[in-house]
């Protein structure tokens, strides 16, 4: 039987990290399962209860939105350890790519029964950081701009503070001169973001790279070039399906190691998160993490 730490975020979501664990904590434990409950004060308070966690031998589970996942999924990426996700944040976008259920009881079975997968993390790097690793995605423009908002909102929680954080984003944006560097073939693009996905769906569910996959080994770099705004938020929209792949404007190539820079110091998030500015170089890391899912 699996031995558990679950790292909280105690925040996350409108419920809360704390609520979301329960009904699965439980099940886990009248299972037979042992559970020890881990309350973060921050992201690399996180971490370091992973750590931890991982160095006893234990199962750790990264209870949260995006920004807790890939922390603690970064924090053990290359490790051996074993991750599993509650999600409770407000995108909760790497656990839609692995399929997890949202039913307490059917997650329960995955964390208790399920077999570990190797899935792919992302090594971040730029001159403000030491390299870090990341699960999901990495994007550098009105996107990173929005998210930050999001994440600073107050009034506005779930979807709504992504699709207020959006409005406010595009109505200054300008666009931006991008060089794009994809396994050494140089790109210089116009527009409004590039996007490095290892996962399908960044920013609250949106499909902005329908075809990547967490285990295949590479990133899918996502263009969106200069449109007219009103353009632009038509191809938002239809993040929602994958139609805006079908746009000129649109543009997709597939790489190992990118390297983002910009004509400014534009933001770049990783996982929901948005604390520094490019350039970046990101690199895939092929089946460095084992999750359960």
């Amino acid at each position: 039987m699996r031995q558990f730490t679950a790292v909280v975020n105690p925040a996350a979501g409108s419920s809360g990290g704390t609520a979301a664990l329960l009904p699965v904590a439980r099940l886990l434990r009248e299972a037979g399962a042992r559970l020890d409950t881990r309350y973060s004060r921050s992201l690399d308070h996180a971490r370091a209860l992973a750590r931890q966690a991982a160095a006893d031998g234990r199962t750790v589970l990264a209870v949260g939105g995006d920004g807790m996942a890939g922390a603690v999924g970064g924090e053990l990426s290359g490790t051996g350890a074993v991750l599993g996700l509650v999600p409770s944040g407000r995108g909760n976008d790497f656990a839609r790519a692995l399929g997890l259920p949202g039913d307490p009881r059917a997650l329960a079975e995955v964390l208790l029964h399920g077999s570990p997968r190797g899935v792919d993390t992302i090594g971040v790097a730029s001159a403000a950081h030491p390299e870090v690793s990341v699960l999901g995605s990495v994007y550098a423009g009105v996107d990173a701009v929005a998210n930050r908002y999001a994440n600073r909102s107050r009034l506005l929680r779930g979807s709504a503070s992504y699709y207020a954080g959006g409005l406010r984003a595009v109505a200054a944006w300008r666009p931006a001169t991008y060089r794009i560097t994809v396994d050494g073939v140089l790109l210089e693009r116009r527009g409004y973001t590039v996007v490095a996905a290892n996962s399908a769906f960044y920013g609250f569910g949106r499909l902005i790279a329908p075809d990547a996959r967490v285990d295949d080994g590479l990133l899918d770099v996502v263009v969106v070039h200069d449109a007219p705004k009103r353009l632009f938020f038509t191809m938002m929209n239809e993040l929602k399906s994958g139609a805006h792949l079908a746009r000129p404007q649109v543009e997709v190539v597939r790489g190992s190691e990118v390297r983002i820079e910009a004509d400014r110091g534009l933001p770049y998030g990783a996982d929901g998160e948005v604390d520094a500015a490019l350039p970046v170089t990101v690199r895939v890391q092929p089946a460095a993490l084992n999750v359960l899912g």
